[in-house]
């Protein structure tokens, strides 16, 4: 069948094509089949029909099939194809039955070229989610994600990197890190994520301050002449996979232990990582509710990246208070740059910053053994991590010479304040998180949440406990509202309940 084209100008991740449903009942195809289209080249793509999108004899195509075909002006040839063959690669998933290395690595291939259907995909990832993987195949799809995306080969080794599992608010510590392991001389080129359910990833946050978004080649460059780089990792092609993964895991609301440990480690692999310290924050509130389980999960990246030939510590750290005071893009570069800038900051973002700091300069041979927390600590309070952060910032295209006073936050503002004598007994993560992306984090970068308050502080009757800022005033009304309703920190007295006698006094 030859039918011209129609470009719909949307990406939306994937191969697909759209009939006139009489086109598809001639050829002899239906939703979620797929076809062939041939002009002055060959492309499977997926079926998916309308009534009136497009009319008989022309075929509507997305974006991401358009740019194979924009400069062919003749009508198209389009005829049936078989079911790609790593449908039957997920349906011995769904079976539970074992997976070859080339079977992963066809999978992996065929999500990077947007070869299969969110169908396909849901039922991969809802398999990995129910069976789990085997050591072998976790390795395998692990090279698979590396192999099917750009790697940077440095020259000179060794390749430090960081990782936060996350879950915790505030988690700004890589702002800090990586000019603490820049500063002694070792290489840390830091790929970072953008929020997803967050407030702020670290490419959020270090937008705030110079531009996050290079080539695998560029960042390969700033590294090599600074000794470190943050950036959004999703402009690198690095590991490409998982972002596409991600895309579908985000509305079932599912992370497979399988693919997590895998997305992890892909994205070390891929830079050429020798040494990784991975932080796993533990406690209610986490993605890791419990220290057993954040040794079970230490346990399986150390091996994984034992086979993939990297050295990996992990440190199992407190999560159920927010790291800092300050939670959304622009406040929490607030306060990494005073820390910077004065070694003045919450103990808690300092000490964990220069916990996982140490751990890595001692990893890289830049400090004894027990002795890099001590190193981490004099690279602050001496200004060589503030220097190095500027010299990130000035290769990054962004100014080197910006202070955490120049940094603007959201201008309409709004406490909640206790509502009795007592002390800070609890904080619901989960709430803090949502009331700054209620105000607007972590798109409007000023947006967010300040705490007045930490974990065991004494408050009393009407002190601000918390601060809510936003740009847009409606945002900040919506935001407040929720604070109000769900009171995310709570507040006792010594006294936590009184329980009369059975019998009253008379």
């Amino acid at each position: 069948m030859q039918l011209k084209l129609e470009h719909f100008d949307i990406k939306i991740g994937q191969h697909k094509v759209m009939f006139n449903i009489a086109d598809a009942k001639e050829l002899g195809v239906n939703p979620g089949d797929r076809v062939r289209i041939r002009g002055h080249e060959s492309l499977s793509a997926i079926v998916d029909t309308t009534v009136d999108l497009v009319p008989p004899g022309t075929l509507g195509v997305f974006t991401e099939v358009y740019e194979h075909f924009k400069h062919w002006e003749k009508p198209v040839e389009v005829f049936p194809a078989l079911r790609s063959k790593s449908s039957f690669v997920i349906k011995k998933m769904m079976d539970k039955q074992s997976l070859t290395r080339e079977e992963i690595k066809m999978v992996v291939s065929d999500v990077v070229d947007e070869n299969l259907s969110d169908i396909e995909l849901s039922a991969f990832m809802t398999a990995s989610y129910i069976h789990g993987m085997s050591d072998d195949e976790i390795e395998w799809l692990t090279r698979a994600m590396i192999d099917t995306g750009e790697r940077i080969e440095f020259d000179t080794h060794p390749i430090m990197d960081k990782h936060s599992i996350g879950g915790v608010p505030g988690n700004k510590i890589s702002l800090l890190v990586v000019p603490i392991i820049a500063a002694n001389g070792l290489l840390i080129p830091k790929t970072s994520s953008r929020a997803i359910t967050g407030a702020g990833g670290t490419a959020d946050l270090m937008e705030v301050l110079c531009p996050v978004e290079f080539t695998s080649q560029e960042v390969k460059e700033i590294t090599e002449n600074v000794g470190g780089a943050l950036v959004w990792g999703g402009a690198t092609n690095i590991a490409p996979a998982d972002d596409k993964l991600i895309r579908v895991e985000y509305p079932l609301s599912i992370d497979p232990y399988c693919q997590m440990l895998a997305s992890i480690m892909a994205k070390k692999g891929a830079i050429g990582a020798d040494n990784v310290v991975i932080d796993i924050p533990t406690g209610a509130g986490t993605k890791v509710p419990n220290v057993q389980e954040g040794q079970k999960l230490a346990r399986d990246l150390i091996n994984l990246g034992h086979r993939l030939g990297m050295n990996v510590e992990c440190a199992i750290t407190y999560g159920s208070s927010p790291i800092g005071r300050k939670v959304g893009p622009s406040l929490e570069v607030r306060e990494a740059l005073k820390v910077l800038e004065s070694f003045e900051g919450p103990n808690s973002l300092i000490e964990k910053s220069a916990a996982l700091a140490g751990i890595l300069l001692e990893m890289g041979g830049a400090a004894p053994r027990d002795h890099g927390k001590e190193l981490a600590l004099e690279t602050l309070r001496s200004g060589k991590a503030l220097e190095k952060m500027k010299q990130i910032i000035e290769a990054q295209g962004g100014d080197p010479n910006v202070t955490s006073a120049d940094i603007p936050v959201g201008e309409y503002t709004a406490d909640i304040c206790a509502s009795a004598d007592g002390y800070v007994i609890e904080f619901d993560n989960k709430w803090i998180v949502e009331i700054a992306r209620l105000a607007g984090a972590p798109n409007d970068k000023g947006a967010g949440v300040a705490l007045h308050k930490k974990m065991g502080e004494s408050v009393k009757k009407g002190d601000p406990i918390l601060t809510i800022y936003a740009e847009k005033e409606f945002k900040l009304d919506t935001a407040l509202t929720t604070a109000q309703r769900t009171n995310p920190i709570l507040v006792e007295g010594m006294l936590l309940r009184r329980i009369p006698g059975t019998f009253g006094f008379q």
